[in-house]
């Protein structure tokens, strides 16, 4: 169930561009996790009123959220990871981007008119 969100104050590039960013943002969390691609989900909202240090400069905010643990190791590594491909796709700064990490409980997510818990 891991889920990848990207909210963003840029304008959507044209919807090719978002495709492929999210399919590849997709791939990299399945592999940064070690888990099957086939349960990751992802969003993209782009064009919301969003400031960072007091500016309107171009801006982003990343929800990643896995059952399971998480460790240090992995969230750097998908930091790095995550915040090279928004800065390519969108051309949002590194230093203009926040990427929240939450570890979910399985009783805590539903799917398949169950949980995973």
């Amino acid at each position: 169930m891991p889920l990848i969100k990207v909210q963003t104050s840029v304008d959507a590039p044209e919807s090719a561009a978002v495709e492929g960013m999210l399919k590849t943002l997709s791939a990299k969390l399945a592999q940064h996790l070690g888990k099957p691609e086939s349960y990751v989900m992802t969003a993209f909202e782009p064009g919301v009123a969003m400031t960072f240090a007091g500016t309107l400069d171009p801006v982003c905010y990343v929800e990643v959220k896995s059952i399971g643990s998480m460790n240090s190791g992995q969230t750097k590594a998908m930091s790095q990871d995550f915040c090279q491909v928004i800065q390519e796709k969108l051309g949002v700064p590194v230093n203009r981007t926040y990427i929240e990490f939450a570890d979910a409980k399985g009783a805590m997510w539903g799917w398949n008119s169950s949980t995973f818990g």
